[in-house]
């Protein structure tokens, strides 16, 4: 396969927000845009995470490396302080980051307190927000944002929970935020993939029974990859996607069509 990839982002240069292993979303797109040949900028969620994300790196190329705890005060600022000074641009930035608390996730809605609700909301939401406006004035030539989303924004899904209100004002966030900053040629999606087994969706109760259901009705009976997500992804993140903008991009083998 690899000799059958293109470099499409030669000379650009992508951050990416959310890597927690080899397994994550946000690692199987930082693989395809480097082999479609961006520079990247990473960043790890803390240094207990630090062990797990620094050999994905260092494999990458990676010619930024920082903590980014969208909770603590500054940490994001001092990421992109670091792009500017090293790049002085930005091409595409990539945020794959959600969090709510157990106990509010593995609850009904109308259960969910309204401190983990508003966490949910600051840290899945809010922060791609953020990473929009701190972007903006490094994309003065365009670029593209993207951000995680889930097909549990839009219909109800067992188990998802709370994280089905917060994903859809994610998407309503990225509609926005792509009307606001289209005239700046700055373009921006939500990726919508299918079930994954990654470590954020095994905070999911029952996601075992989620991806057995995925993978026998989408119409192309197949599990997606992060590999699948990240080529995808990265497609957009190219010259060749320059007009496709605000909206979600479902990676899901059509799950999202079927009833």
């Amino acid at each position: 396969m690899a000799s059958a990839i293109l470099p499409i982002l030669a000379g650009k240069k992508g951050l990416v927000l959310g890597i927690a292993n080899e397994h994550s979303l946000a690692h199987g797109c930082a693989q395809a845009f480097r082999a479609m040949g961006a520079d990247l900028a990473l960043s790890y969620l803390n240094e207990k995470a630090k062990p797990w994300v620094e050999p994905l790196a260092r494999d990458l190329g990676a010619e930024i490396f920082l903590p980014c705890d969208v909770r603590e005060e500054g940490q994001m600022e001092a990421l992109f302080d670091a792009v500017a000074q090293r790049w002085g641009r930005l091409d595409f930035a990539l945020h794959s980051i959600a969090f709510a608390p157990k106990e509010d996730l593995h609850g009904r809605v109308v259960d969910c307190s309204r401190a983990g609700f508003l966490l949910a909301m600051d840290v899945s939401c809010h922060s791609f927000i953020r990473m929009a406006r701190l972007a903006e004035p490094l994309m003065a030539s365009g670029g593209a944002l993207f951000t995680m989303t889930y097909y549990g924004a839009h219909k109800v899904v067992q188990h998802y929970n709370v994280m089905g209100p917060v994903k859809a004002a994610l998407e309503a966030s990225a509609r926005y935020v792509a009307a606001e900053l289209g005239p700046s040629g700055i373009r921006v999606h939500a990726i919508s993939p299918g079930p994954v087994k990654t470590r954020a969706a095994s905070g999911i109760a029952r996601f075992d029974e989620l991806i057995e259901r995925a993978t026998a009705q989408a119409p192309i009976r197949s599990l997606v990859s992060i590999d699948d997500v990240g080529y995808a992804t990265a497609f957009l993140a190219s010259d060749y996607a320059r007009l496709i903008t605000g909206g979600v991009v479902y990676v899901d083998g059509g799950y999202h069509i079927v009833d």
